[in-house]
């Protein structure tokens, strides 16, 4: 088993948006990033745990755990055109765009804050892709010591 970290701003689709989902499930859409996407297709595995993370809001943080209930499949938003995920040069026999279905696991406690994370970049979580300056992705992995470290705090 794999770990990750998604983020999501809290103001267009928060962990009770996906609480209230039907099973507590939805599509992880509109990853609009190589990179993300490739890990979106090619790497992430039904049965992996990632972080549920606010970000772009007053007080960015890790909110949930949520679990991959269907691996990498094509992202429907990017065919779309009323869709603001529309991505014209995205076709459905060559999509461009990924996702994968992510189940509530659980609320956290509290919500582990992203300043709380920074008082350990220098040590436990040295490695911590989230807090690489620079690293804007909207999916990342999570080593297992730091998905553990991270858990410990709550």
């Amino acid at each position: 088993m794999n770990h990750w970290l998604f983020k999501s701003e809290p103001a267009s689709f928060s962990i009770d948006d996906l609480g209230a989902a039907p099973r507590r499930t939805t599509a992880w859409d509109g990853v609009r990033n190589y990179q993300a996407r490739n890990m979106l297709r090619d790497s992430i595995k039904k049965g992996d745990l990632a972080f549920f993370y606010y970000s772009s809001c007053a007080v960015p943080g890790i909110a949930g755990i949520v679990s991959i209930a269907r691996e990498g499949y094509p992202d429907a938003t990017a065919f779309d055109p009323k869709h603001h995920h529309y991505d014209p040069e995205s076709k459905r026999d060559a999509p461009s765009w990924f996702v994968v279905d992510v189940k509530l696991v659980r609320k956290l406690k509290r919500i582990i804050t992203l300043d709380e994370l920074r008082k350990h970049a220098s040590g436990a979580l040295e490695d911590l892709v989230l807090l690489r300056r620079g690293d804007r992705l909207s999916v990342m992995p999570v080593t297992k010591k730091d998905w553990d470290f991270i858990l410990a705090l709550e």
